[in-house]
């Protein structure tokens, strides 16, 4: 196709230009979800946001680049919509099957964890994982990330250099050493002194 969305909006019909966007994002937002749930979810995810996108088609931004990230938002919306659907449905099934001592496991998992960047990124919230991902893998730039999280600029730049802060710390943790989010101990120093 010769014409983009970008460079000649105005001549397009509907169809078209939902088509142009439709072909030029697809992939790319279909990856997207596929990072944050699995296959077949991710499709009708995607599938969902396509309809809203056509539904709002006005809505959209005209530049490539702003209308991924719109979309992104959209997916990103939809996604989190069905998952707090999903969660209240299988909560019930957890409490039911958890066993007595599954917090003993949870220790025990903590305590086995290895320095790398594996285990490191698994300590990391999902908010942190997101807004890592949104730049170092989604390649967005921080005000398209920071729309697609509906914050404001300077409040994405501090939780990326937080996320990044804290995936520092987790790499830098002994598998005997406390999780970061867990506060030292109040009273006397651990070195053997007495204040």
């Amino acid at each position: 196709m010769t014409t983009s969305r970008a460079t000649d909006p105005t001549t397009a019909d509907p169809d078209s230009a939902f088509r142009e966007l439709f072909e030029a994002t697809y992939d790319d937002l279909l990856v997207f979800v596929e990072r944050r749930a699995y296959h077949a979810v991710a499709e009708d995810v995607v599938a969902e946001t396509f309809l809203i996108a056509w539904r709002r088609l006005d809505e959209v931004p005209k530049p490539l680049g702003e209308a991924r990230a719109w979309l992104f938002t959209v997916a990103r919306n939809v996604l989190h919509n069905r998952q707090r659907s999903d969660q209240r449905q299988q909560s019930l099934a957890l409490r039911v099957l958890q066993e007595p001592d599954a917090s003993s496991n949870a220790e025990a998992d903590l305590a086995a964890t290895r320095v790398d960047l594996v285990k490191a990124w698994q300590r990391l919230s999902p908010a942190d994982q997101e807004v890592l991902t949104l730049t170092a893998i989604e390649d967005l730039t921080g005000p398209q990330a920071a729309q697609v999280l509906g914050i404001s600029r300077p409040a994405f730049s501090l939780r990326l250099l937080r996320a990044r802060r804290r995936l520092r710390q987790h790499l830098g943790q002994r598998p005997n050493s406390e999780p970061t989010n867990v506060p030292a101990p109040a009273g006397p120093s651990r070195r053997g002194g007495s204040a």
